[in-house]
């Protein structure tokens, strides 16, 4: 069989900054659970028109809820002309009655343990509605074309993922709904190898926390000092801050950044979350210690929790120039459907779109507690213009020497972005405020 796997771009028409794109994984996983004997052909909207009259058996979409909507518009388009369409992913999992409008088939949460029996049951005439195993095996290795990956990476970073499941289930996040609260592993020698296949030197470890399990972090730090490489990843502040050994393996084992889910600095929002730091005395002291190992630090803050109010944003600013943080990403609260908070908002009738291209992590889609949603809107841009102020990146440079020219690069391109993003606020302004 011909198979076509597609990861839609949000907007038809529009394309995101390659600096600012995560790296893809998912479609390739699922190139490499294909059997030889199928041709599979993967197309990443973002980098790749799609001809929606392609000769195939078989296209497979991957979406977030932010793209959902274009996924839709594909496939029924793509079924129109009479090709069989399996959605998966994020959205389809949490929302797979809806995904179903729109698809023959529905594949929910990994793609492990049912990928094989799509195809079989597409083969024999007899594809099913929904599938899902809750708990796949990740012991087998998933070979990938790490070629074609890397032709199409700006930095050349390499996507890898070790674990997949996290204990901590967030009020705003779904990574539990989708792998649940256990998390579960990549055996160490299948890392190892997927890094010594692709013949790279720089990685991006997707894992939503890369020392969620700290014995495991530590068996494949170990295991990959010796490759000598450079990688980013995401990381629990408190994990890695409580544990010297554990930091200091990880800076050993070539860790450039860290991506940290800090979230808020207002103490009074730290005691109402799953977080082990509730004050902003122990995050400061957590933020120089991770700076001291030489690892840059990549903060996510998000606006718009009932206690923010307006003078939370040049607290919040001024809180990340004085520690001197690398980059920040400045996001807004968004109630992504299976979070508590979506239910929360949902049912005091505070969502004020239901339409999914807007839950992106940029734009407000509901009514905050102490502000318009305009005013959440227009200040969120105003602290990261603040923060990426020429002022600002110098203040901080001091903080970074470390690595002068990534630190220089960076803030240069989300310098950059401040004004793309400015124009969007004021063209959404007629649609959503």
């Amino acid at each position: 069989m011909k198979i076509v796997l597609i990861s839609p771009a949000i907007d038809a028409e529009k394309r995101t900054n390659k600096g600012l794109m995560m790296p893809q994984l998912s479609l390739y996983i699922l190139e490499g659970l294909t059997p030889p004997e199928h041709d599979v052909t993967i197309v990443e909207e973002e980098i790749a028109d799609i001809d929606l009259d392609m000769e195939c058996d078989l296209i497979g979409i991957s979406c977030m809820t932010a793209n959902a909507p274009r996924a839709y518009e594909l496939s029924d388009e793509f079924r129109k002309r009479g090709k069989k369409v399996v959605l998966g992913g994020v959205h389809p999992t949490i929302l797979p009655d809806e995904a179903m409008m729109h698809a023959d088939s529905v594949v929910i949460g990994e793609a492990e343990g049912v990928w094989d029996n799509v195809l079989k049951d597409l083969q024999n005439g007899g594809l099913k509605r929904t599938y899902h195993n809750p708990v796949p095996d990740l012991e087998k290795y998933v070979p990938k074309d790490f070629k074609k990956i890397l032709r199409k990476r700006l930095f050349n970073l390499i996507p890898i993922m070790t674990s997949r499941g996290c204990p901590y289930n967030c009020d705003f996040c779904c990574v539990t709904n989708l792998f649940g609260k256990k998390i579960r592993h990549v055996p160490v020698e299948n890392v190892v190898r997927d890094i010594r296949e692709s013949g790279a030197k720089n990685f991006m470890f997707l894992d939503d926390n890369i020392i969620g399990h700290p014995r495991y972090a530590k068996e494949l730090f170990r295991a990959i000092k010796p490759l000598n490489i450079k990688w980013v990843g995401q990381a629990s502040i408190s994990l890695l801050v409580n544990d010297d050994e554990l930091i200091q393996l990880a800076a050993d084992s070539g860790c450039k950044a860290l991506f940290l889910g800090i979230e808020t600095v207002s103490e009074d929002q730290m005691q109402t979350m799953r977080k082990a730091i509730k004050e902003i005395g122990n995050l400061e002291r957590a933020l120089k210690k991770i700076k001291k190992m030489g690892i840059l630090i990549h903060a996510s803050i998000v606006f718009g929790f009932d206690n923010d109010k307006k003078e939370t944003f040049r607290e919040t600013v001024k809180f990340l120039i004085k520690n001197k943080v690398s980059t920040v990403s400045f996001n807004v609260l968004t109630p992504y459907p299976g979070t508590k908070v979506y239910d929360d908002l949902k049912s005091c009738n505070r969502l004020t779109t239901d339409d999914w291209r807007y839950y992106d992590h940029n734009t407000v889609v509901f009514q905050p507690q102490n502000m318009t949603p305009y005013e959440l809107q227009i200040s969120k841009v105003k602290a990261r213009k603040k923060f990426y102020s020429l002022g600002s990146v110098l203040k901080r440079l001091s903080g970074n020497m470390y690595s002068p020219l990534i630190y220089a690069a960076t803030n240069y391109g989300h310098m950059k972005q401040v004004k793309v993003e400015a124009r969007r606020v004021e063209q959404l302004k007629e649609k959503l405020f």
